[in-house]
């Protein structure tokens, strides 16, 4: 069994500045182990430089980061054993096929995984004899994503690796995400996609001038940020805001008629008692009940716009 209580990775105070640039101002995470973590933010918040740091690309100005009880910029080689980095570009070997490049990266570590089973994973088995310069954007993307997956590593760490995918292989990613969780391995993913952030993260860091302004489980920051939800529902028969008044409903109500039936929106605090009300009251004959709270995108844009860094950042991202 996975021992999801123990963090694998602690960032504390951690501060980096370039020159007169404050590009982060005092970052505190924990990701723990077998648990997806996801990583959002503005452009320019200072996501990418939190990455680098934990990965041990760059040194910390002032607090601390370990990695599996180590310090990722002074123990790079026991780090590189056991934390793998797919970046949002890295150079390959343009005439190397795609089986030859993933045995190259095999070949760095004592016990790596099968190379069939990697190209299986990512979807490259068909394109095996391929040569790196004819793939695709896409095909690349999940080549970089196998290389990091050969030798089998603690933790995965992911910089917006969905960029440029489409819809089917973003799912395929998705899969490769849920493959790592399901070994015991731990993944660190950095987005713009709050789909793939609310779908995959067990739990997220929205980042915003340089700080941690919310963390948190996807579903309980959108009930901490989102006070209100939408109820809609259809009513057979030709009703006003007023007529739906009388049954208790409180909230801001607007019906639209169409053909005989009329649907209604009621934007609300109290989702339930609206359903209760509509449900318990037969007369109404209320039917295609829905109830959408607020998503993650909601919060993302509420967090992000109430900062006073959302100007244009002169920082690293």
């Amino acid at each position: 069994m996975i021992d999801r209580t123990s963090d694998v990775i602690v960032v504390n105070k951690l501060c980096k500045v370039y020159g007169t640039q404050n590009v982060l101002r005092g970052i505190d995470l924990t990701v723990r182990r077998g648990e997806v973590f996801g990583l959002l933010g503005p452009n320019g918040a200072g996501k990418t430089t939190t990455l680098e740091t934990i990965v041990g690309l760059r040194r910390p100005t002032s607090g601390t980061v370990t990695v599996l009880g180590f310090d990722p910029a002074k123990d790079r080689r026991e780090i590189t054993k056991r934390m793998a980095v797919q970046p949002q570009a890295a150079a390959l070997f343009p005439t190397l096929t795609v089986w030859e490049t993933v045995q190259l990266f095999a070949s760095f570590y004592t016990a790596p995984r099968e190379t069939a089973d990697i190209l299986r994973e990512v979807g490259l088995e068909q394109a095996h004899q391929m040569r790196v310069k004819h793939l695709s954007g896409g095909q690349e993307r999940r080549l970089l994503i196998g290389i990091a997956l050969i030798g089998n590593p603690e933790i995965l760490v992911l910089d917006e690796p969905s960029a440029g995918l489409d819809p089917s292989a973003r799912r395929k990613l998705w899969d490769i995400i849920e493959g790592q969780r399901q070994r015991g391995g731990t993944v660190l993913l950095s987005t713009h996609h709050m789909d793939e952030a609310t779908q995959m993260c067990d739990r997220l860091a929205i980042i915003v001038d340089g700080r941690v302004a919310a963390e948190g489980e996807p579903e309980e920051l959108i009930r901490q940020y989102s006070a209100t939800a939408t109820v809609t529902f259809t009513v057979p028969r030709p009703v006003t805001s007023a007529d739906l008044a009388e049954f208790g409903l409180v909230g801001n109500i607007t019906t639209t008629q169409i053909g005989a039936e009329t649907h209604a929106r009621v934007v609300t605090e109290d989702p339930d008692t609206i359903l209760r009300r509509i449900t318990f009251s037969p007369r109404l004959g209320a039917h295609d009940y829905r109830v959408q709270r607020g998503s993650l995108e909601d919060v993302f844009l509420d967090i992000s716009n109430s900062s006073p860094s959302t100007k244009s950042s002169t920082g690293r991202p």
